[in-house]
């Protein structure tokens, strides 16, 4: 997997698959059953890279010809969070990654004319304290619902956090790291800028619309 690293809390993942797939979800004539499955297969290629710096122990194992000390994962399993509802196009194909991992859910909507979040869900595992943490949301646009989502997830005990999205903007960047400087952004674009009601340009419009086919 190539990888761009930009400053040490932002990570644009290039690799040619993730690229291409992208551009075809970008397309506005790309249907809604194409748009969800590129989700699929683009999160589980991005899923790679977040994972990249977990840590390893190892333990004793018998193959069929002999025995070995082999690495495997340390400590308790992942937790993922899918910020609703859009995350949740994000969450499958990590899943299928890692099948084992502990899911929970935070549901935040924008209000459209102060672009602030509102929660309203809010449901995660009881020991995040013990717990690497994915949070999934395709989309970091004005980075106040990402921005959020974090505030909750540290309040409930989260101390080691990354950030899985799609695309992002520079808006949302810059407020994710003034407001959460430890945790790190993966995505595979940052795209120029925000429109003035708060979408990514040229971005793919509304993800959760466009997986769920509603407008």
């Amino acid at each position: 997997m190539t990888h761009a690293r930009t400053p040490d809390h932002l990570t644009v993942v290039d690799h040619p698959l993730v690229q291409h797939k992208l551009t075809v979800m970008r397309e506005a004539e790309t249907s809604t059953a194409s748009f969800r499955q590129l989700l699929r297969e683009i999160s589980l290629l991005l899923a790679y890279e977040v994972t990249r710096d977990l840590p390893l122990t190892s333990k004793r194992i018998t193959t069929p010809l002999t025995e070995m000390d082999a690495p495997t994962l340390e400590g308790k399993k992942l937790a993922l969070i899918s910020i609703l509802r859009a995350g949740n196009g994000l969450l499958d194909g990590v899943l299928e990654l890692i099948p084992s991992a502990r899911v929970g859910f935070v549901g935040l909507y924008r209000d459209e004319q102060t672009l602030q979040p509102v929660q309203y869900y809010f449901k995660v595992p009881a020991d995040l304290p013990d717990r690497p943490v994915i949070a999934v949301d395709p989309m970091l646009a004005t980075g106040n619902s990402s921005v959020a989502a974090v505030d909750l997830l540290k309040q409930a005990g989260a101390t080691d956090i990354r950030f899985l999205c799609l695309l992002a903007a520079p808006e949302g960047v810059r407020r994710m790291k003034e407001a959460h400087p430890d945790v790190r952004i993966v995505t595979a674009a940052v795209d120029e800028r925000l429109n003035e009601k708060g979408y990514i340009l040229p971005g793919l419009g509304d993800a959760g619309d466009r997986m769920f086919g509603t407008k």
